[in-house]
């Protein structure tokens, strides 16, 4: 490239320095006035530029910001002075349950007790001491409320109920002394003959086999009782009737037609064939609408209606005396009726679920009933209270049957055991394993109780001895669940029902 193609270099501009002071150049401006205007309009043009911003406003004001942070800070200083003063239990139990009461968690992962007593000191610091003995005060509250509600509370009664408590005293207690003569007069006996006489009864009882298998009806047979004097034997169905038989032939004597729906039992009035007027009330039943019936021997159709039930009334039974009649029902209660007044004396509840099952003391003292809530419960009628409270069962309570002895009571459950409990220890003295379906019915031999008798669904019954209930003999031969059976008075014949609408009677060889 030749010299005279480049190009010339570029001038620099020198900034002119001035030396010494501009006072006296500020002095010729201010004494010309225009200080101000040139002060104006130098903000102006700044604005104008963008080179100064006027705000439309809107302020941060600092110091707020700053006391707030401070306030915290503050606050947070004095609740560790707080929790530095609150004492806590070192007991680790203690420290769990006061964090349960705060709603807090017991523990956390990989915490120890000393962490946790720091975290309930935490946190106790926040909510104050008074939170946690409110939380107490609360629990105290709920837990009183609680015990009230499981209180025992009575209210007043009829005067025809203590007039009919005082007369089961009266009645009873003769009855209890008699039982307790034989008792001893039994006991008496040389032990080596009593043992005869058991093993002569086992081998009996080894030897029971079908001795008459009849059809009872076309819907399953439901309950089956003997009458007092072991020569007839009455049924229940599900189809509303109820059947007379004679026994031993088992031919059909009577069909009781009364009821719509399905017949839970019927059963013998205490002096029926006996001592009582075939033209009076010979039996009762009940059936699943709430229905019960009072009925005669010599009539097909109920002589009188117990009103009263409004939901299922699964059992009726005969107080030993033949006055009372009791009931049980779904609604969770059980009834005493008194037969000669002809009113309802005793409504009495207990149970959280529907009562099943009912039966009377051989004295006529006491009552016992099973629930569906698992639980039995002995009452007695003389005084009111529940004497025994009989828990043990998994599941329901079918079928409950007092000893001749007096002291020993079976139940039937839904767990497919038997329970034998004792009244004068109030305890469960031995339970049975007894089948592999659920027990519909238990019964003790009606003379001396040497035996139990248990029904299932497992379609057969059992015979077991007592005392030590081992088993002596099952009864197998129906084709469906047995749902009742019985022990005639003499000891003679059992029967058992199912729901194959047969009934069967054993006897021993």
């Amino acid at each position: 490239m030749s010299d005279e193609e480049e190009a010339p270099p570029p001038l620099v501009k020198r900034p002119r320095i001035f030396y010494g002071s501009l006072e006296e150049r500020e002095r010729e401006r201010l004494g010309r006035g225009d200080s101000a205007a040139s002060g104006r309009e130098a903000l102006k043009a700044g604005i104008e530029s963008g080179n100064i911003n006027i705000s439309s406003g809107e302020s941060l004001d600092l110091e707020e910001r700053v006391s707030e942070r401070q306030a915290e800070v503050l606050a947070e200083f004095e609740r560790r002075k707080r929790a530095r003063q609150i004492n806590v239990s070192t007991d680790d139990a203690e420290v769990k349950a006061c964090l349960r009461a705060l709603g807090e968690p017991i523990t956390l992962f990989g915490e120890g007790p000393a962490e946790r007593r720091e975290r309930l000191r935490n946190v106790l610091s926040v909510v104050g001491t008074d939170a946690l003995k409110k939380s107490k005060k609360d629990d105290e509250k709920s837990k009183r409320s609680q015990d009230e509600f499981q209180q025992t509370w009575y209210h007043e009664g009829p005067s025809t109920l203590k007039e009919a408590r005082l007369w089961l005293a009266r009645y009873s207690l003769p009855r209890a002394m008699r039982r307790l003569e034989e008792a001893r007069a039994h006991k008496e006996i040389p032990e080596a003959t009593r043992t005869v006489r058991q093993q002569e009864l086992h081998k009996s009882l080894r030897n029971l086999n079908n001795f008459c298998s009849q059809i009872g009806d076309d819907r399953p047979i439901s309950y089956c009782q003997f009458s007092p004097n072991s020569k007839l034997l009455v049924t229940a169905s599900w189809s509303g009737l109820c059947k007379l038989w004679s026994i031993p032939d088992c031919s059909l004597i009577r069909t009781l037609r009364g009821h719509n729906t399905n017949v839970g039992s019927i059963t013998f009035h205490p002096q029926a064939t006996l001592s009582l007027d075939e033209k009076d009330v010979n039996l009762a039943s009940c059936a699943a609408d709430g229905s019960v019936k009072l009925w005669s021997m010599d009539s097909d159709e109920p002589v009188a209606d117990i009103e009263g039930h409004s939901m299922r009334v699964a059992r009726v039974t005969w107080h030993p005396s033949g006055r009372f009649l009791g009931t049980t029902c779904y609604d969770h209660s059980w009834r005493l009726w008194d037969l000669e007044a002809q009113e309802e004396i005793l409504h009495q509840e207990g149970h959280s679920k529907g009562v099943h099952d009912l039966h009377f003391h051989p004295d006529g003292s006491l009552a016992g009933t099973g629930g569906l809530d698992a639980f039995g419960r002995i009452w007695d009628l003389r005084t009111g209270r529940c004497v025994m409270f009989l828990e043990g069962h998994l599941k329901e309570i079918y079928s409950i049957d007092f000893s001749p002895n007096g002291y020993n009571v079976a139940t039937g459950s839904g767990d497919n055991t038997c329970k034998v409990w004792d009244l004068r220890q109030r305890t469960c003295t031995y339970t049975i394993p007894a089948h592999q379906n659920l027990l519909s019915g238990v019964k003790f031999q009606p003379v001396d109780g040497h035996y139990l008798l248990t029904g299932a669904y497992d379609n057969t019954a059992k015979v077991w001895s007592h005392p030590g209930w081992s088993p002596l003999k099952t009864l197998a031969g129906h084709e469906g669940k047995v749902m009742g059976l019985d022990v005639a008075p003499d000891g003679q014949l059992i029967a058992t029902c199912s729901y194959d609408r047969t009934f069967k009677l054993w006897m021993s060889e």
